[in-house]
């Protein structure tokens, strides 16, 4: 059975043909992908809770990244009481531990692997630049995002194609995080490398609440 076909029916979110294939063969459900990122993993990237747990139920194994991304906190306690190390380490496909754990709104998982020495400023190996702060205002999770900058990570980090923390707020019409990062001295005038401004990307994406407090707000962008 090819892998490519098990790893294309999680990211469909077909659990049927999942399952089917688990059945003809149980122990596919430990492997990985082509940048060795696993099936759990995987289900978990493409918000696929109930393959997720199928998985689980069919006897994959978590690794500290998968657990992370889980929000399994017992788990993650158990890898870095075995290995402190693992703490500070990267998924297979570059992204930190704890960054995955700020993507994926897991607070107390973020705030344990913080407490255990992972950097909260790590940016990704693979070329995104993510860390901790853009991940969780990419998913959306202010909670962590306010956490995040009250310990001290900048609001104008600048990654990918000139993004800034808020420029991807505004572009996806988060207007409480907004709110948090300039708070926290981020630049309202800060532009993507291709002239973006955080106005224009709540423009675009057609979130009016946000226009009308930019407006509103910064003489510059009346």
């Amino acid at each position: 059975m090819s892998t490519t076909e098990f790893f294309d029916a999680i990211r469909a979110g077909d659990a049927g043909k999942v399952r089917a294939l688990l059945e003809l063969e149980p122990e596919i459900a430990l492997s990985r992908d082509t940048n060795g990122v696993s099936a759990v993993l995987t289900s978990i990237y493409t918000g696929r809770a109930e393959i997720r747990d199928l998985l689980l139920q069919r006897g994959a194994i978590l690794e500290i990244h998968d657990a992370a991304a889980a929000g399994k906190l017992d788990q993650v306690e158990a890898f870095v009481e075995k290995n402190s190390a693992l703490a500070k380490s990267y998924s297979p496909d570059g992204f930190p531990v704890v960054a995955l754990a700020c993507f994926f709104g897991h607070l107390e998982v973020a705030k344990y692997l913080a407490a255990k020495g992972a950097d909260l400023s790590a940016v990704a190996s693979n070329g995104s630049g993510y860390n901790s702060l853009t991940a969780s205002v990419a998913g959306g999770h202010a909670q962590i995002v306010a956490w995040l900058l009250d310990n001290g990570r900048s609001a104008n980090y600048r990654y990918g194609p000139g993004y800034t923390p808020l420029l991807t707020a505004a572009a996806n019409g988060r207007l409480d995080i907004v709110k948090l990062l300039l708070a926290h001295g981020a630049d309202p005038s800060a532009k993507t490398d291709d002239g973006y401004s955080a106005l224009d990307l709540a423009t675009e994406r057609k979130h009016p609440e946000l226009v009308a407090y930019f407006k509103s707000t910064y003489a510059s962008f009346s």
